[in-house]
């Protein structure tokens, strides 16, 4: 057999192994240990976050990332065609829960790729019940290292969440156990690079969390202090007072704010929604950058 730490790997995390101080007492001493050796220059920042990434899953559990109850959008069983193109059409979402009498009641996942056939052949009878593919269940508890060799082994991108009564308590993707690894992943849905503030349609506006204060305030006309934040993330933080999580909404003045990405760092993504008789600002539209 041959000497693994003979290969350009083994090479790499011998160098790293003589530049520690000592053997990490815990995992955090050992994350300060990868920082220092980033900072020394084995490995590039990017290296270094999938490392704490990889570090962090096995310590985190699935109650720490799911989409809570409250955020999910259903279909229901007898939904009629046209509604459920109008739901995949309106959330951007590509798999959807189906249930029931209730939203207790999961009886299968609808893929929106399978609504395809309702354009191309539009007169055929639609039977949902033939489209749903099988429902997974985890618990809240189950760790993240585990459910995602459960979703690699079994090829499901998607599982419900129950709490231990039973009841559904939120969702989780495989797109969200890698994002806590490699880090965001961005989509067609997501703001671009180069903006913060993005309309999406109605009242609703993507935003990055990061955006200054005094950027936003231009583009809605609002007068958010910025005295003691930079930034709309620390704004929402001192509302909630403390590191809201994904599905969370809060309101400020006339302005809904939901967050739309955390992690148990920081805050990535909100949506806000203006209120029916909001109006932007005559220079307001123009996306700070």
């Amino acid at each position: 057999m041959s000497d693994p730490t003979q290969g350009g790997t083994g090479r790499w995390l011998k160098r790293i192994t003589k530049s520690m101080s000592g053997e990490p007492r815990d995992l955090a001493a050992l994350i300060e240990d990868l920082r220092d050796a980033s900072e020394r220059g084995f490995f590039d920042g990017d290296a270094l976050v999938m490392l704490e990434g990889v570090l962090s899953v096995a310590d985190m559990q699935v109650r720490d990332i799911m989409v809570p109850r409250s955020q999910i959008v259903f279909v229901e069983r007898d939904d009629p065609p046209d509604r459920l193109v109008a739901h995949v059409v309106e959330s951007g979402h590509s798999r959807f829960p189906v249930i029931g009498e209730d939203r207790d009641q999961i009886l299968g996942i609808l893929l929106a790729k399978d609504l395809l056939r309702l354009q191309m052949a539009p007169d055929e009878p639609f039977e949902i019940r033939e489209f749903m593919r099988a429902v997974v269940f985890v618990p809240e508890s189950k760790r993240l290292n585990v459910l995602l060799k459960e979703f690699r082994r079994s090829h499901n991108h998607i599982a419900i969440v129950v709490d231990e009564y039973g009841g559904v308590s939120g969702l989780v993707t495989i797109e969200d156990v890698i994002e806590q690894i490699i880090g965001e992943i961005d989509d067609e849905h997501d703001v671009e690079d180069d903006q913060s503030i993005r309309k999406e349609g109605g009242r609703e506006y993507s935003v990055r969390a990061l955006t200054p204060i005094s950027d936003f305030n231009r583009y809605f006309g609002t007068d958010f202090s910025d005295e003691e934040y930079d930034t709309i993330s620390g704004l929402l933080m001192h509302q909630f007072g403390r590191l809201p999580r994904r599905g969370e909404t809060t309101r400020i003045g006339k302005l809904e704010f939901r967050i739309v990405r955390a992690d148990r760092r920081r805050i990535d993504m909100l949506r806000v929604i203006t209120p029916e008789d909001f109006a932007l600002p005559a220079d307001g539209g123009a996306p700070p950058r």
